[in-house]
Protein backbone atom coordinates (compact mmCIF):
# COMPACT_ATOMS: atom_id res chain seq x y z
CA UNK A 1 0.00 0.00 0.00
CA UNK A 2 1.56 3.15 -1.00
CA UNK A 3 1.69 6.19 1.52
CA UNK A 4 -0.56 8.21 -0.16
CA UNK A 5 -3.18 5.63 0.25
CA UNK A 6 -2.76 4.73 3.85
CA UNK A 7 -2.62 8.45 4.42
CA UNK A 8 -5.87 8.90 3.14
CA UNK A 9 -7.38 5.88 4.64
CA UNK A 10 -5.90 7.26 8.04
CA UNK A 11 -7.67 10.73 7.24
CA UNK A 12 -11.32 8.75 6.58
CA UNK A 13 -13.72 10.80 6.89
CA UNK A 14 -12.22 14.12 8.19
CA UNK A 15 -11.20 14.80 4.70
CA UNK A 16 -11.57 18.29 4.36
CA UNK A 17 -12.59 18.44 0.06
CA UNK A 18 -13.42 21.86 -0.04
CA UNK A 19 -10.22 23.24 2.07
CA UNK A 20 -8.51 20.44 0.02
CA UNK A 21 -9.04 21.93 -3.15
CA UNK A 22 -8.41 25.83 -1.93
CA UNK A 23 -4.94 24.49 -1.62
CA UNK A 24 -4.71 22.74 -5.32
CA UNK A 25 -3.36 24.69 -8.35
CA UNK A 26 -4.86 25.77 -10.94
CA UNK A 27 -2.82 23.42 -12.84
CA UNK A 28 -3.90 20.42 -10.52
CA UNK A 29 -6.97 21.33 -10.56
CA UNK A 30 -7.27 21.43 -14.08
CA UNK A 31 -5.62 18.23 -14.04
CA UNK A 32 -7.76 16.68 -11.89
CA UNK A 33 -10.89 16.75 -14.26
CA UNK A 34 -8.88 14.09 -16.63
CA UNK A 35 -7.60 10.77 -16.38
CA UNK A 36 -4.35 9.76 -15.33
CA UNK A 37 -4.11 6.53 -17.95
CA UNK A 38 -7.07 4.54 -19.42
CA UNK A 39 -8.72 3.83 -16.12
CA UNK A 40 -7.41 5.70 -13.65
CA UNK A 41 -7.96 9.12 -11.78
CA UNK A 42 -5.15 11.30 -11.37
CA UNK A 43 -3.33 11.87 -8.36
CA UNK A 44 -1.98 15.07 -6.31
CA UNK A 45 1.00 13.75 -4.43
CA UNK A 46 2.13 17.13 -2.95
CA UNK A 47 -1.56 17.03 -1.14
CA UNK A 48 -1.60 13.12 -0.55
CA UNK A 49 -4.86 13.02 -3.02
CA UNK A 50 -4.60 9.27 -4.56
CA UNK A 51 -5.69 8.04 -7.70
CA UNK A 52 -8.58 5.80 -8.17
CA UNK A 53 -9.24 2.59 -10.49
CA UNK A 54 -12.47 2.38 -12.53
CA UNK A 55 -12.81 -0.46 -14.75
CA UNK A 56 -15.78 -2.65 -17.21
CA UNK A 57 -18.39 -3.61 -16.61
CA UNK A 58 -22.16 -4.56 -16.26
CA UNK A 59 -21.86 -8.44 -15.90
CA UNK A 60 -18.21 -8.65 -14.44
CA UNK A 61 -14.57 -7.32 -13.82
CA UNK A 62 -12.76 -6.57 -17.09
CA UNK A 63 -10.08 -5.16 -14.78
CA UNK A 64 -7.09 -4.08 -16.61
CA UNK A 65 -3.57 -6.10 -16.45
CA UNK A 66 -1.11 -3.59 -16.00
CA UNK A 67 1.58 -6.35 -15.65
CA UNK A 68 0.83 -7.59 -18.99
CA UNK A 69 2.06 -4.12 -20.12
CA UNK A 70 -0.49 -3.21 -21.99
CA UNK A 71 -0.80 0.57 -21.07
CA UNK A 72 -3.40 1.42 -23.40
CA UNK A 73 -6.08 -1.03 -21.58
CA UNK A 74 -7.44 -2.78 -24.27
CA UNK A 75 -6.19 -6.03 -24.21
CA UNK A 76 -5.17 -8.18 -21.63
CA UNK A 77 -7.16 -8.01 -18.48
CA UNK A 78 -7.62 -10.49 -15.01
CA UNK A 79 -9.25 -13.37 -15.34
CA UNK A 80 -12.94 -12.71 -13.56
CA UNK A 81 -16.64 -14.29 -13.37
CA UNK A 82 -18.36 -13.89 -16.13
CA UNK A 83 -22.11 -13.20 -15.09
CA UNK A 84 -25.53 -13.17 -17.53
CA UNK A 85 -25.62 -10.16 -19.51
CA UNK A 86 -27.87 -7.36 -19.04
CA UNK A 87 -30.15 -8.71 -21.38
CA UNK A 88 -31.05 -12.12 -19.32
CA UNK A 89 -31.07 -10.41 -16.26
CA UNK A 90 -33.93 -8.26 -17.32
CA UNK A 91 -35.55 -11.79 -18.53
CA UNK A 92 -35.57 -12.87 -15.42
CA UNK A 93 -37.86 -9.81 -14.25
CA UNK A 94 -36.71 -10.65 -10.74
CA UNK A 95 -35.47 -7.75 -8.49
CA UNK A 96 -33.97 -10.24 -6.05
CA UNK A 97 -31.74 -11.78 -8.60
CA UNK A 98 -30.62 -8.34 -9.55
CA UNK A 99 -29.40 -7.93 -6.16
CA UNK A 100 -27.80 -10.88 -6.07
CA UNK A 101 -25.62 -9.61 -9.15
CA UNK A 102 -24.99 -6.14 -8.06
CA UNK A 103 -23.62 -7.82 -4.42
CA UNK A 104 -21.29 -10.48 -6.34
CA UNK A 105 -19.62 -7.83 -8.23
CA UNK A 106 -19.23 -4.88 -5.57
CA UNK A 107 -17.46 -7.55 -3.58
CA UNK A 108 -14.80 -8.75 -6.85
CA UNK A 109 -14.56 -4.87 -7.31
CA UNK A 110 -13.57 -4.44 -3.89
CA UNK A 111 -11.26 -7.03 -3.70
CA UNK A 112 -9.70 -5.71 -6.91
CA UNK A 113 -9.51 -2.29 -5.21
CA UNK A 114 -11.47 -0.65 -7.61
CA UNK A 115 -13.31 2.65 -7.04
CA UNK A 116 -15.74 2.60 -9.50
CA UNK A 117 -17.70 0.10 -11.60
CA UNK A 118 -18.57 1.43 -14.67
CA UNK A 119 -22.40 -0.19 -15.09
CA UNK A 120 -25.11 -0.68 -15.00
CA UNK A 121 -26.11 -0.39 -18.65
CA UNK A 122 -29.80 1.24 -18.86
CA UNK A 123 -30.46 2.50 -22.45
CA UNK A 124 -33.44 1.91 -23.79
CA UNK A 125 -33.98 -0.48 -26.49
CA UNK A 126 -34.94 1.52 -29.35
CA UNK A 127 -34.73 -1.10 -31.88
CA UNK A 128 -33.94 -5.21 -32.23
CA UNK A 129 -30.88 -4.28 -34.34
CA UNK A 130 -28.30 -2.00 -31.57
CA UNK A 131 -25.23 -4.09 -31.97
CA UNK A 132 -24.97 -3.50 -27.75
CA UNK A 133 -28.46 -5.01 -26.83
CA UNK A 134 -27.12 -7.58 -25.13
CA UNK A 135 -25.31 -5.11 -22.65
CA UNK A 136 -28.66 -3.04 -22.36
CA UNK A 137 -31.82 -4.19 -19.51
CA UNK A 138 -34.69 -3.81 -21.34
CA UNK A 139 -37.05 -1.55 -23.69
CA UNK A 140 -39.28 -1.08 -20.79
CA UNK A 141 -37.77 1.71 -18.74
CA UNK A 142 -40.12 0.82 -15.48
CA UNK A 143 -38.43 -3.13 -15.35
CA UNK A 144 -34.76 -1.35 -16.40
CA UNK A 145 -35.08 1.20 -13.38
CA UNK A 146 -36.51 -1.22 -10.69
CA UNK A 147 -33.46 -3.90 -11.80
CA UNK A 148 -30.90 -1.23 -12.03
CA UNK A 149 -31.89 0.33 -8.91
CA UNK A 150 -31.33 -3.42 -6.68
CA UNK A 151 -28.44 -3.42 -8.45
CA UNK A 152 -26.50 -0.51 -7.90
CA UNK A 153 -27.73 -0.68 -4.14
CA UNK A 154 -26.14 -3.86 -4.19
CA UNK A 155 -22.76 -3.01 -5.60
CA UNK A 156 -22.25 0.12 -3.43
CA UNK A 157 -23.15 -1.12 0.46
CA UNK A 158 -19.74 -2.84 -0.72
CA UNK A 159 -17.68 0.49 -0.92
CA UNK A 160 -17.84 0.30 -4.59
CA UNK A 161 -19.54 3.29 -6.72
CA UNK A 162 -21.37 2.67 -10.07
CA UNK A 163 -21.06 4.76 -13.07
CA UNK A 164 -24.93 4.24 -14.68
CA UNK A 165 -25.19 4.78 -18.31
CA UNK A 166 -25.31 6.39 -21.01
CA UNK A 167 -27.35 9.37 -20.21
CA UNK A 168 -29.11 9.84 -21.91
CA UNK A 169 -31.26 8.54 -25.53
CA UNK A 170 -27.76 6.09 -26.46
CA UNK A 171 -29.67 3.75 -28.63
CA UNK A 172 -27.87 2.71 -31.42
CA UNK A 173 -24.16 1.78 -32.04
CA UNK A 174 -24.01 3.76 -35.78
CA UNK A 175 -22.22 6.68 -35.64
CA UNK A 176 -22.98 7.20 -32.25
CA UNK A 177 -19.86 9.67 -31.72
CA UNK A 178 -21.65 12.09 -34.23
CA UNK A 179 -25.07 11.26 -34.39
CA UNK A 180 -28.14 13.37 -32.76
CA UNK A 181 -31.19 11.66 -30.84
CA UNK A 182 -34.34 13.95 -31.93
CA UNK A 183 -36.12 13.11 -29.03
CA UNK A 184 -39.22 15.27 -27.79
CA UNK A 185 -39.14 16.47 -24.08
CA UNK A 186 -42.17 14.29 -23.42
CA UNK A 187 -40.87 11.05 -24.79
CA UNK A 188 -37.62 11.86 -22.86
CA UNK A 189 -39.48 11.90 -19.66
CA UNK A 190 -41.94 8.70 -20.53
CA UNK A 191 -39.32 6.49 -22.16
CA UNK A 192 -35.36 7.34 -21.91
CA UNK A 193 -35.36 9.47 -18.23
CA UNK A 194 -37.53 7.00 -16.04
CA UNK A 195 -35.41 4.27 -15.39
CA UNK A 196 -31.77 7.16 -14.38
CA UNK A 197 -34.48 9.08 -12.41
CA UNK A 198 -35.11 5.71 -10.32
CA UNK A 199 -31.42 5.20 -9.78
CA UNK A 200 -30.35 8.12 -8.91
CA UNK A 201 -33.69 9.03 -6.90
CA UNK A 202 -33.91 5.63 -4.97
CA UNK A 203 -29.91 4.25 -5.10
CA UNK A 204 -27.71 7.65 -5.20
CA UNK A 205 -24.97 6.50 -7.65
CA UNK A 206 -21.50 7.86 -7.34
CA UNK A 207 -21.04 8.38 -10.97
CA UNK A 208 -23.12 8.91 -14.27
CA UNK A 209 -21.58 7.98 -17.67
CA UNK A 210 -22.87 10.60 -20.46
CA UNK A 211 -23.28 9.62 -23.81
CA UNK A 212 -21.36 9.79 -27.04
CA UNK A 213 -24.21 11.11 -28.56
CA UNK A 214 -26.08 14.48 -29.08
CA UNK A 215 -29.68 15.04 -27.82
CA UNK A 216 -31.23 17.32 -30.26
CA UNK A 217 -28.39 18.81 -31.53
CA UNK A 218 -26.27 18.88 -28.55
CA UNK A 219 -23.57 16.96 -27.08
CA UNK A 220 -24.48 14.87 -24.05
CA UNK A 221 -21.50 15.34 -22.65
CA UNK A 222 -21.63 19.80 -22.12
CA UNK A 223 -25.33 19.45 -22.30
CA UNK A 224 -26.31 22.46 -19.59
CA UNK A 225 -30.40 21.00 -19.73
CA UNK A 226 -29.20 17.33 -19.09
CA UNK A 227 -26.36 17.11 -16.91
CA UNK A 228 -27.34 20.39 -14.70
CA UNK A 229 -31.34 21.25 -15.11
CA UNK A 230 -32.14 17.68 -15.00
CA UNK A 231 -29.63 15.11 -13.78
CA UNK A 232 -28.71 17.78 -10.75
CA UNK A 233 -31.63 20.19 -10.12
CA UNK A 234 -34.47 18.01 -10.41
CA UNK A 235 -33.10 14.63 -9.52
CA UNK A 236 -30.73 16.04 -7.08
CA UNK A 237 -27.74 13.72 -8.27
CA UNK A 238 -24.54 14.67 -5.99
CA UNK A 239 -21.61 12.63 -7.66
CA UNK A 240 -19.79 13.20 -10.49
CA UNK A 241 -20.35 12.65 -14.15
CA UNK A 242 -17.78 10.98 -16.50
CA UNK A 243 -17.84 11.40 -19.81
CA UNK A 244 -17.86 7.87 -21.94
CA UNK A 245 -14.30 7.08 -22.91
CA UNK A 246 -13.92 9.48 -25.97
CA UNK A 247 -16.73 11.00 -25.58
CA UNK A 248 -15.64 14.68 -25.34
CA UNK A 249 -16.14 17.58 -28.03
CA UNK A 250 -15.51 20.70 -26.19
CA UNK A 251 -13.71 20.30 -23.38
CA UNK A 252 -14.40 23.96 -21.23
CA UNK A 253 -18.60 23.77 -22.61
CA UNK A 254 -18.11 20.40 -21.30
CA UNK A 255 -16.76 21.28 -18.13
CA UNK A 256 -19.05 24.42 -17.41
CA UNK A 257 -22.10 22.04 -17.89
CA UNK A 258 -22.08 19.16 -15.67
CA UNK A 259 -19.22 16.93 -17.25
CA UNK A 260 -16.58 16.69 -14.31
CA UNK A 261 -14.20 14.10 -15.15
CA UNK A 262 -12.83 13.34 -19.05
CA UNK A 263 -11.83 9.65 -19.47
CA UNK A 264 -9.47 8.27 -20.96
CA UNK A 265 -6.45 10.29 -20.31
CA UNK A 266 -6.01 13.54 -23.01
CA UNK A 267 -2.60 14.03 -22.90
CA UNK A 268 -2.43 17.47 -21.79
CA UNK A 269 -4.52 19.89 -24.83
CA UNK A 270 -7.81 19.69 -22.52
CA UNK A 271 -6.08 20.04 -18.94
CA UNK A 272 -4.70 22.96 -20.89
CA UNK A 273 -7.96 24.45 -22.53
CA UNK A 274 -9.32 24.77 -19.18
CA UNK A 275 -6.37 26.49 -17.48
CA UNK A 276 -6.87 29.29 -20.38
CA UNK A 277 -10.29 29.19 -20.01
CA UNK A 278 -10.12 30.38 -16.89
CA UNK A 279 -7.05 32.72 -17.16
CA UNK A 280 -9.13 34.61 -19.62
CA UNK A 281 -12.46 34.55 -17.82
CA UNK A 282 -14.06 32.62 -20.43
CA UNK A 283 -14.87 30.13 -17.34
CA UNK A 284 -15.54 30.58 -13.69
CA UNK A 285 -12.78 28.99 -11.62
CA UNK A 286 -15.66 28.44 -9.17
CA UNK A 287 -17.02 25.57 -11.81
CA UNK A 288 -13.72 24.25 -11.87
CA UNK A 289 -13.42 24.32 -8.11
CA UNK A 290 -17.03 22.48 -8.01
CA UNK A 291 -15.85 19.89 -10.46
CA UNK A 292 -12.90 18.87 -8.08
CA UNK A 293 -14.87 18.52 -5.28
CA UNK A 294 -17.16 16.11 -6.45
CA UNK A 295 -14.35 14.24 -8.10
CA UNK A 296 -12.28 13.70 -5.01
CA UNK A 297 -15.60 13.21 -2.93
CA UNK A 298 -15.70 9.65 -4.54
CA UNK A 299 -12.43 9.34 -4.79
CA UNK A 300 -12.21 9.47 -0.85
CA UNK A 301 -15.72 7.89 -0.68
CA UNK A 302 -14.15 4.67 -2.52
CA UNK A 303 -10.98 4.53 0.18
CA UNK A 304 -13.70 5.09 3.29
CA UNK A 305 -16.28 3.06 2.31
CA UNK A 306 -14.67 0.12 0.62
CA UNK A 307 -15.34 -3.35 2.09
CA UNK A 308 -12.48 -5.99 2.61
CA UNK A 309 -13.36 -8.75 0.48
CA UNK A 310 -12.14 -12.08 -1.33
CA UNK A 311 -12.57 -13.21 -4.74
CA UNK A 312 -13.41 -16.56 -4.94
CA UNK A 313 -13.85 -17.46 -8.70
CA UNK A 314 -15.28 -20.85 -7.65
CA UNK A 315 -18.33 -19.45 -5.79
CA UNK A 316 -18.93 -16.44 -8.00
CA UNK A 317 -18.82 -18.79 -11.12
CA UNK A 318 -21.53 -21.48 -9.11
CA UNK A 319 -23.29 -17.89 -8.47
CA UNK A 320 -23.58 -16.85 -12.31
CA UNK A 321 -24.83 -20.36 -13.38
CA UNK A 322 -27.23 -20.43 -11.00
CA UNK A 323 -28.70 -16.61 -11.94
CA UNK A 324 -28.06 -17.69 -15.52
CA UNK A 325 -30.62 -20.28 -15.04
CA UNK A 326 -32.99 -17.59 -13.50
CA UNK A 327 -32.76 -15.66 -16.98
CA UNK A 328 -33.78 -18.15 -19.53
CA UNK A 329 -36.90 -18.67 -21.32
CA UNK A 330 -38.92 -21.58 -23.08
CA UNK A 331 -40.69 -20.29 -25.29
CA UNK A 332 -42.58 -23.60 -25.72
CA UNK A 333 -42.13 -27.48 -24.48
CA UNK A 334 -43.55 -29.24 -27.35
CA UNK A 335 -45.01 -32.57 -26.59
CA UNK A 336 -43.92 -32.24 -22.92
CA UNK A 337 -39.30 -33.23 -24.66
CA UNK A 338 -38.06 -31.46 -21.31
CA UNK A 339 -36.85 -32.60 -19.29
CA UNK A 340 -34.64 -34.68 -21.37
CA UNK A 341 -35.43 -38.59 -20.76
CA UNK A 342 -31.80 -40.15 -20.19
CA UNK A 343 -33.40 -43.39 -21.70
CA UNK A 344 -33.74 -41.52 -25.15
CA UNK A 345 -30.99 -40.88 -28.21
CA UNK A 346 -30.16 -37.21 -29.08
CA UNK A 347 -28.78 -35.64 -31.72
CA UNK A 348 -26.77 -32.26 -30.75
CA UNK A 349 -25.86 -29.93 -33.69
CA UNK A 350 -24.22 -26.77 -33.43
CA UNK A 351 -20.84 -25.55 -32.44
CA UNK A 352 -22.43 -23.76 -29.68
CA UNK A 353 -22.87 -26.72 -27.78
CA UNK A 354 -19.53 -27.27 -27.84
CA UNK A 355 -18.06 -23.17 -27.23
CA UNK A 356 -21.15 -21.36 -26.43
CA UNK A 357 -21.31 -17.56 -26.92
CA UNK A 358 -22.05 -16.08 -23.39
CA UNK A 359 -21.38 -13.03 -23.76
CA UNK A 360 -21.36 -9.91 -26.67
CA UNK A 361 -18.52 -8.01 -27.70
CA UNK A 362 -16.89 -4.78 -27.14
CA UNK A 363 -15.72 -3.13 -24.21
CA UNK A 364 -17.98 -5.40 -21.48
CA UNK A 365 -16.14 -8.73 -22.69
CA UNK A 366 -14.97 -10.75 -20.12
CA UNK A 367 -11.46 -12.82 -19.66
CA UNK A 368 -13.50 -15.16 -18.58
CA UNK A 369 -12.53 -17.90 -15.48
CA UNK A 370 -14.82 -20.55 -16.57
CA UNK A 371 -16.96 -21.68 -19.20
CA UNK A 372 -19.05 -25.00 -18.92
CA UNK A 373 -20.44 -26.40 -22.42
CA UNK A 374 -23.74 -28.31 -22.79
CA UNK A 375 -21.39 -31.43 -24.25
CA UNK A 376 -19.30 -30.97 -20.61
CA UNK A 377 -22.13 -31.80 -18.90
CA UNK A 378 -24.31 -34.26 -20.86
CA UNK A 379 -21.77 -36.67 -20.31
CA UNK A 380 -24.08 -39.04 -19.16
CA UNK A 381 -26.59 -38.39 -21.91
CA UNK A 382 -26.69 -41.00 -25.52
CA UNK A 383 -25.62 -38.35 -27.96
CA UNK A 384 -24.08 -37.41 -31.20
CA UNK A 385 -22.69 -35.08 -32.22
CA UNK A 386 -22.15 -32.54 -35.81
CA UNK A 387 -20.58 -29.15 -35.45
CA UNK A 388 -23.60 -28.16 -38.22
CA UNK A 389 -21.70 -25.39 -39.55
CA UNK A 390 -18.12 -24.41 -40.64
CA UNK A 391 -19.06 -20.03 -41.55
CA UNK A 392 -22.57 -19.56 -40.11
CA UNK A 393 -22.75 -16.84 -43.31
CA UNK A 394 -21.74 -19.78 -46.12
CA UNK A 395 -24.35 -22.34 -46.75
CA UNK A 396 -22.13 -25.97 -46.35
CA UNK A 397 -24.03 -28.83 -47.77
CA UNK A 398 -21.19 -31.52 -45.73
CA UNK A 399 -22.08 -29.85 -42.73
CA UNK A 400 -25.67 -29.70 -43.35
CA UNK A 401 -25.47 -33.58 -44.28
CA UNK A 402 -23.61 -34.80 -41.46
CA UNK A 403 -26.25 -32.67 -39.78
CA UNK A 404 -29.38 -34.69 -41.23
CA UNK A 405 -27.64 -37.80 -40.94
CA UNK A 406 -27.17 -38.16 -37.10
CA UNK A 407 -30.62 -36.44 -36.85
CA UNK A 408 -32.38 -39.43 -38.82
CA UNK A 409 -32.23 -42.09 -35.92
CA UNK A 410 -32.83 -40.43 -32.71
CA UNK A 411 -35.38 -39.71 -30.23
CA UNK A 412 -34.54 -35.68 -30.50
CA UNK A 413 -32.34 -33.38 -32.06
CA UNK A 414 -31.09 -30.60 -30.14
CA UNK A 415 -29.97 -27.84 -32.17
CA UNK A 416 -27.41 -24.87 -30.80
CA UNK A 417 -27.97 -21.54 -33.19
CA UNK A 418 -28.05 -18.17 -32.30
CA UNK A 419 -25.70 -15.45 -33.48
CA UNK A 420 -22.29 -15.48 -33.27
CA UNK A 421 -19.62 -12.90 -32.40
CA UNK A 422 -19.33 -11.11 -35.71
CA UNK A 423 -23.02 -10.10 -35.74
CA UNK A 424 -23.55 -8.10 -32.45
CA UNK A 425 -20.48 -5.76 -30.71
CA UNK A 426 -20.03 -2.57 -29.24
CA UNK A 427 -19.56 -0.02 -32.31
CA UNK A 428 -21.36 -1.22 -34.82
CA UNK A 429 -25.33 -1.98 -35.28
CA UNK A 430 -27.09 -5.39 -36.76
CA UNK A 431 -27.82 -5.23 -40.20
CA UNK A 432 -30.92 -7.06 -39.55
CA UNK A 433 -32.96 -9.57 -37.37
CA UNK A 434 -32.10 -13.21 -39.09
CA UNK A 435 -30.11 -16.10 -37.32
CA UNK A 436 -27.01 -16.39 -39.65
CA UNK A 437 -27.95 -18.17 -42.97
CA UNK A 438 -26.20 -21.91 -41.65
CA UNK A 439 -28.02 -21.69 -39.17
CA UNK A 440 -31.39 -20.74 -40.86
CA UNK A 441 -30.99 -24.17 -43.97
CA UNK A 442 -29.55 -26.44 -40.43
CA UNK A 443 -33.02 -25.46 -38.81
CA UNK A 444 -34.93 -26.18 -42.08
CA UNK A 445 -33.49 -29.28 -43.16
CA UNK A 446 -32.87 -30.84 -39.48
CA UNK A 447 -36.77 -29.97 -39.22
CA UNK A 448 -37.53 -32.78 -42.42
CA UNK A 449 -36.17 -35.77 -40.66
CA UNK A 450 -37.09 -35.31 -36.66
Amino acid sequence: MTKIKQHCIKRGKMVDIKKLVSEMTLEEKASLCSGHDFWNTKAVERLNIPKMMMSDGPHGLRKQDYSKGDRLGVNDSIVATCFPTSVGIAASFDRKLAFKLGDALGKEAAAENLGVLLGPAINIKRSPLCGRNFEYMSEDPYLAGELAKEYTLAVQKNGVGVSVKHFAANNQEYNRSTNSSEVDERTLREIYFPAFEKVVKEADPWTIMCAYNMLNGEFCAENDWLLNKVLREEWGFNGYVVSDWGAVNDRVKGLENGLELEMPANGGPNDFRIIRAVERGDLDEKVLDKACERILTIVFKSIEKRVKATYDRKKDHDLAREIASQTMVLLKNKDNILPLDKNKKYAVIGKFAKKPRIQGGGSSHINTYKVTSFLDEAKDLNIEYADGWKDESVVDEEYINEAVKIAKDVDAALLFVGLTDIYESEGYDRKNINLPIAHNVLIEEVAKVN
